[in-house]
Formats: C-alpha cells, structure tokens, sequence
C-alpha cells in the first residue's frame, strides 16, 4: 500500500464498530493517527472492541456523547448511519469532515480501481467483472459493498492489480478525492429515500462516483437513462450500454453482443438467466474491455456464469413445485425482474421494512402471481396491494412462517418466490439472514 502520511498525529473518530469500522481503526492506527471508535450499540464486550483496546485504541460504546467531538479533526462514518441524527448534525455544525471508508481504500490503494454503482444490479455485475478478470492473467480485487472491506483490501493490493469495487450510496456521499479509473453506474431508480430524503439527493449520491474523474476515465452508463447526466458535469469519457438499440459501446443487435463493433457472443450462449440480465452482462463487457481483458476470457464468464446467492437462486423442488430465493431484492424494481421470470404461477413471499414507497410498480407484474405470504413492517401497504388486485393473501410472522403455509396451498407446477420487494432490516440484520432462513425452511420441508 501506500506510504501516506497525512494522518500522522491527527485525532480521527471511527464511528461504528462493524466489519469496516475494525479494519479503519487499525488502519489509522497504523498511519499514525489518534483513533478514537464510537458505537451506538454496547459493544465494549466483543473481541473487536477488546483487540482495538490491546493496540491503546479507545472504544466508547453505547451512546454518542458529544464530547468526543471537542478535538476531532475527522471522522470516518459507517455508511449505514444516517446524517441526521443529533451526533452527525453537531459534527457538521462544528465543521467537522466526514468521509467513509472508501476514501482510506483510494488514498492507500497503488492500482486501478473500477467502481460500480446502482440501484439494481451492482453486486451481479461486481461478481461478473471479478470472474471476467479471473479467467484472464490481470488480478482483480472484489471489495465494498459485496462483501470485502476495501480499506483491508487495498493494503494488501499490488500496483498492477485492480481493485473492483461495488459502491451504494451511502458509502459515496463519504468520498472526497475518491476516483476510480471506471466508474460503471448499473441503474438509478427510486429507492433509499429514507436515508437520502429526495430522490434528487440519492441521484446526486450516486453521481458522486464520477465528480473527481479526469478526461483519462471512464464512465460506463445505462443509454436508456442518459437524460440523468445533463444536471452533472461529466468529465470523463461516457461509454454507453443498450439493450435496445447500437451505442458508444455494448449493445445488442440480432440476438449478438458486441462492444464498439467488435462481435462477443450470440445471446443464446449466455448462462445468466433473466432479460434484466442483459444490461448486466453488457455493462460488465464494457468495463472489461476498457481493462484489457480478452475476448475468449469474457466468453469463458459468459458461458459459465449462472448468477449470486439470494439473487433469483435455486434452491430446490419439492413435490414439483420449484423454489427460489430472491432475498437480495430489497426494491420494487429488482422484484418486478423476479415477477416477470416466471411464467409458472408464483406463490409469492414479500414484505420488510417499511421505508415510505408504495408498491404500484408492481401493479402490471403480478399476472401470475396465485397467492401472497405478507410479513413485515409494510405488512399493511401489501395487504391493500393484495385486495386491490384480488390476489388471495396470508399474513405470516416472517419468512419462516411464510414457507410453512406455502406447503398447504402449492401443487404441481407452482413456483414459490422469495423477492421481498423491501429491505430485511426490521426482522433480519441482512438480506443474507433472510435468504438463509428461507433456504433454511425450504430444505425442512423434504
């Protein structure tokens, strides 16, 4: 990594004691700052916290006293806290700088990076990009949102390896000199209004991604919502993705891939099932051909990738009726793709934590749709969905209750659909807990 020392001697306050938080704090110990970690949560008992406290790193958990802020000269934020409570709001009347995690990763990185944002798609096609790289001789890094902390990556990257990065919102509002060589945004649509109040604010965020890159940088955007730049100054080249019609990149004519002319696949040799898919994989082939990777290690993925967990998986058939865990659908968007996958009728399991949206999106997508197993904070809001197009219901304590009275109503040739078209948060800690405990469930049933 690299030598940096700007953080010498500074008093710097990681707020939030999670995965990253851990890996900040050690880091900035080790760059020389005075690293103070604050949770929220009682934390003072883990092992984290006990392991910070071994290197003279000081732990204050429980609450946000405000007297931490009185010599701060930075703050690392987790992504997940909002800016609008009390402890952020002071720390921004004092002019206190907020950055997260994402930054330490660029300053301390020595390769390229490539970062992906979005509404939907952006885990799909972080995985698609890192297997693109694996099939060639270039080494590619998945970190961020996916899964790896970046920082904790980035120490461990050499100069010729690429970082490929999978950004939300959340961590982008926390960048200053942040800039990936290509920045790949999959989508923009509604979502996160909760955290980011307009949905102008969460456009903003996302555009982030690209308010440090240079005429030397790539941007890879979706054609169809090009008209979503004109209120940026972009100064990077804009490489486009269509599935609809010949662009400044990946497109598709005739049932062929190709990037700027130059013929990939046939779409009919494409695994990764779902049309939604398509933009994925066409957004993922530009970033892989502005990286160098060859063709026939593009291909090889292409072939051979069927998809993530909890993103429309498999799981198993039971008496004939198929199931499948669409967990990682956590907005109307992504669970309308789900709707639309099957032509089987669907016993359908949705509801989660209520962020204010409503749920009309899905209003021309539920034609198949033969029973609904409703839990959830938004149990009421799909309740009034369900009777508005009279759709027989259930009303279930949560995903494992769902499953249960699935069995009763399903026959041969149903399909059972986890998409839950809401965020897990006010029942599970993640998505990953609410799949597993529906492939958890499905599995008793045999």
């Amino acid at each position: 990594m690299k030598n940096i020392t700007s953080y010498q001697g500074k008093n710097i306050l990681v707020l939030g004691l999670g995965k990253s938080g851990y890996e900040t704090a050690k880091l900035l110990h080790v760059l020389g700052a005075n690293v103070t970690v604050n949770d929220g949560k009682d934390v003072s008992l883990t092992n984290e916290a006990k392991e910070l406290e071994a290197l003279e790193i000081k732990v204050v958990s429980g609450h946000h006293p405000i007297e931490l802020l009185g010599d701060i000269d930075l703050i690392v934020k987790n992504p997940g806290i909002p800016y609008h409570i009390p402890f952020i709001q002071e720390a921004i009347a004092r002019n206190i700088q907020i950055i997260t995690e994402v930054e330490l990763a660029y300053e301390i990185n020595e390769g390229k990076i490539i970062g992906i944002t979005g509404t939907n798609g952006k885990t799909t096609v972080t995985s698609l990009i890192g297997d693109m790289f694996k099939h060639s001789n270039q080494t590619g890094l998945l970190c961020g949102n996916i899964g790896f902390v970046a920082s904790l990556v980035a120490q461990n990257a050499k100069s010729e390896d690429t970082l490929i990065t999978e950004l939300s919102s959340f961590q982008l509002m926390g960048i200053r000199h942040f800039k990936p060589h290509i920045a790949l945004i999959t989508n923009i649509y509604s979502a996160h209004l909760d955290y980011h109040g307009t949905q102008d604010e969460y456009v903003s965020a996302k555009l982030n991604i690209v308010k440090n890159q240079t005429a030397e940088d790539y941007l890879i955007f979706n054609y169809k919502q090009k008209e979503l730049l004109n209120n940026f100054e972009i100064e990077s080249q804009i490489i486009y993705f269509s599935t609809e019609e010949k662009v400044n990149g990946s497109y598709i004519v005739d049932g062929k891939i190709y990037f700027q002319n130059e013929f990939i696949i046939d779409v009919d040799e494409v695994v990764l099932p779902g049309k939604h898919n398509l933009e994925n994989i066409l957004s993922s082939i530009a970033a892989a051909k502005l990286s160098d990777i060859p063709n026939e290690s593009i291909i090889a993925t292409l072939k051979s990738f069927e998809g993530i967990k909890h993103r429309l998986q498999f799981v198993m058939t039971h008496e004939n009726v198929k199931y499948f865990n669409d967990s990682k659908a956590t907005n109307t968007l992504a669970t309308t793709f789900a709707l639309d996958a099957f032509h089987s009728p669907i016993h359908w399991l949705c509801g989660g934590l209520d962020r204010g949206n409503g749920f009309e999106d899905l209003d021309e997508h539920v034609s198949n749709v033969k029973h609904m197993y409703i839990f959830g904070q938004t149990t009421e809001k799909l309740k009034a969905f369900a009777e508005s197009h009279h759709i027989p219901y259930s009303i279930c304590d949560d995903v494992k209750d769902a499953v249960l009275q699935t069995k009763g109503n399903t026959v041969a040739g149903d399909t059972v659909l986890l998409s839950p078209a809401c965020a897990s948060w006010d029942q599970y800690p993640t998505y990953e807990v609410r799949g597993e405990d529906f492939i958890q469930h499905v599995k008793l049933l045999q």
